[in-house]
C-alpha cells in the first residue's frame, strides 16, 4: 500500500505525462495502487493519487446491473455521449483524495473509456451508472481535475468543509494508517 495524495498537491492538479514503457516497475505500481485502493474502500485510484506522475488508474465497480468490472487503463481516451443522447445523472461523488467527503455532481450516465492495460495492450471499458462516474472521475484525475472543480464554488466549499470535519480521521499516511473514529471505515 501507499499513503494517498490529497487535493492542493501539485501532481493532483496537472496533466499527467503519459505512460510509454510497460515494465516490472509499472507492473508494481498497477499493484500497489490496487492495494491501496482496495485497502481505502474504493472504486478506482490513479497513480497521481499516489503520488506519481504517470497516466495509469484502476478500478474495481459495478454497473449498472451490478456486475462487477475491474481494470486497468494507461493513457485513457474518454468518450461521453453527446446531443439526444446524453443524460446527466446528479449523484453523490466522493474522492479518496479528499477523504470523508461527498457531494452531488452531474455526469453522464454513459461513458467509454480506451486506452492500454498495464502489459500495453488495447483496453476498451464501456459503462452505466457507477462504472461511468468511476471511468470519468478517473479519467480526470490523469489531466489534472478533481470532481471539486466540477462543482459551483458554494458546493466546492461545503465539500472542503465536510472533509476539514472530519480530517482527523485520515492521518497523512492514510490508508496504511487507519483511524477508528470514522463509523464509515471498516475494519
Amino acid at each position: 500500500m501507499r499513503p494517498i495524495t490529497r487535493w492542493g498537491a501539485p501532481v493532483m492538479h496537472r496533466e499527467l505525462e503519459d505512460v510509454t514503457v510497460f515494465d516490472d516497475e509499472l507492473a508494481t505500481l498497477v499493484a500497489d495502487m490496487v492495494a491501496t485502493m482496495y485497502a481505502a474502500k474504493g472504486v478506482g485510484l490513479a497513480a497521481n493519487q499516489v503520488g506519481v506522475d504517470l497516466k495509469v488508474f484502476v478500478f474495481d465497480c459495478p454497473d449498472d446491473d451490478n456486475n462487477q468490472v475491474t481494470g486497468v487503463v494507461c493513457n485513457p481516451v474518454l468518450h461521453l455521449p453527446e446531443g439526444k443522447e446524453r443524460n446527466l445523472e446528479d449523484e453523490d461523488e466522493g474522492c479518496l483524495s479528499l477523504p470523508g467527503a461527498f457531494t452531488g455532481c452531474a455526469r453522464p450516465d454513459r461513458a467509454h473509456v480506451s486506452g492500454f492495460d498495464e502489459s500495453g495492450q488495447p483496453v476498451d471499458f464501456v459503462g452505466d451508472g457507477l462504472l461511468a462516474r468511476c471511468l470519468q472521475h478517473e479519467t480526470d484525475h490523469l489531466f489534472g481535475t478533481v470532481f471539486g472543480d466540477r462543482l459551483p464554488e458554494r458546493a466546492r466549499k461545503k465539500l472542503y468543509k465536510q472533509h476539514q470535519d472530519l480530517a482527523d480521521n485520515y492521518p497523512d499516511d492514510w490508508p496504511i494508517t487507519i483511524l477508528v473514529d470514522d463509523p464509515a471505515i471498516e475494519r
